[in-house]
């Protein structure tokens, strides 16, 4: 359900961040609502509510991504959902939560994730490094459609609907129990706290890091393994690093020597010598590479590029799940109805 102007994104390119005509529609809105049914209801008017209050009475589920206190105000709080339907899943999706002193204040995904300590741990030892594409974002989508998932599970033992409250700031503090654990132990003297590019597995390991070839390219190197470091060591013909994997971290002088003998040759070296060596190596690809990569292309997952693609011309990608050996179905473009419709249709 959108509001009679409908969802901003619309006419947002989120990678130039221009915003195109009134009346228009970019393709990566049709990429990320592809399968979708829209329906745009002004909850403020009395006609609206009443078809809300309808679709609601035939509904499993309501995700709402308000402010908190909003539908509330708008006549739908979350005693009122359960009064019309009382078997109904009410998920609210939030910034920082329901309650808590953060709960009205605004943000994007740079704030949430600043607010959990990712950031004092992620990028490089000047300063922290944006993600793409926004991580909270993707964390809070996931966790909610599985706090969903467990509630229809929950529902077919209880027959009783639920309230849940999900946040875009605590989906990704959820991710940050290493580093928690890590500044904990450190704060005791037990260990050492993550910090920017001095850590195992955000740039302190010769092991686990992105290095540069002599073409200005990129490769990753995740060896963290004895066996895959040695396997990477015999291939490079440095049978002296093995021995130096556990050296203390930051390993300076390390990743030094790895990124010198690696920046000495041009990526199509590194792709012959060590692309069949069991050692977690892989090239950094573009977009473009990663889309024309023989191994995506067979597993089928990439779709559109076309205008009568169902995504708007846009690149989507299909959920990433094969169930008993088939590939997932294409998603259908995203369709737009009026309310009326709506309403014939699911009320």
């Amino acid at each position: 359900i959108d509001p009679p102007a409908g969802d901003p994104l619309r006419r947002l390119d989120p990678a130039t961040g221009q915003r195109g005509p009134e009346d228009a529609r970019t393709p990566y809105y049709d990429v990320v609502n592809a399968g979708k049914t829209v329906v745009a209801i002004d909850l403020k008017s009395e006609a609206g509510k009443q078809a809300f209050e309808a679709l609601v009475r035939a509904a499993d589920v309501v995700l709402e991504s308000y402010r908190p206190g909003v539908l509330e105000r708008l006549g739908f709080g979350r005693e009122c959902l359960k009064n019309i339907n009382p078997c109904l899943i009410h998920l609210a999706l939030s910034g920082y939560g329901q309650t808590g002193p953060k709960r009205l204040r605004s943000g994007h995904d740079i704030n949430y994730v600043a607010s959990t300590g990712a950031f004092s741990a992620s990028g490089i030892p000047e300063r922290p490094v944006m993600v793409w594409p926004p991580a909270a974002d993707c964390a809070s989508a996931l966790q909610a459609a599985l706090a969903i998932t467990g509630a229809l599970v929950a529902r077919t033992r209880t027959g009783e609907g639920v309230y849940l409250d999900v946040s875009l700031a605590e989906s990704m503090l959820a991710w940050q129990a290493w580093g928690l654990t890590a500044a904990s132990a450190a704060s005791s003297g037990a260990g050492g706290a993550p910090r920017r590019g001095e850590n195992l597995l955000n740039g302190g390991a010769a092991s686990y890091q992105v290095y540069a070839t002599h073409d200005a390219r990129f490769v990753t190197l995740g060896a963290l393994e004895a066996h895959f470091w040695a396997n990477f060591c015999d291939a490079m013909e440095r049978p002296d690093w093995t021995g130096r994997q556990h050296e203390p971290l930051p390993q300076t002088a390390l990743i030094a020597e790895v990124a010198d003998a690696i920046g000495a040759q041009p990526l199509g070296h590194w792709e012959a010598l060590l692309g069949n060596v069991d050692c977690c190596y892989h090239a950094v690809l573009d977009y473009d590479e990663a889309a024309r990569d023989p191994h995506t292309r067979e597993r089928g997952l990439i779709t559109g590029g076309e205008a009568d693609s169902g995504t708007g011309g846009g690149i989507g990608v299909l959920f990433p799940v094969y169930v008993d050996g088939q590939p997932p179905e294409p998603r259908p473009p995203v369709n737009e109805i009026d309310a009326e419709t709506a309403l014939k249709r699911w009320s």
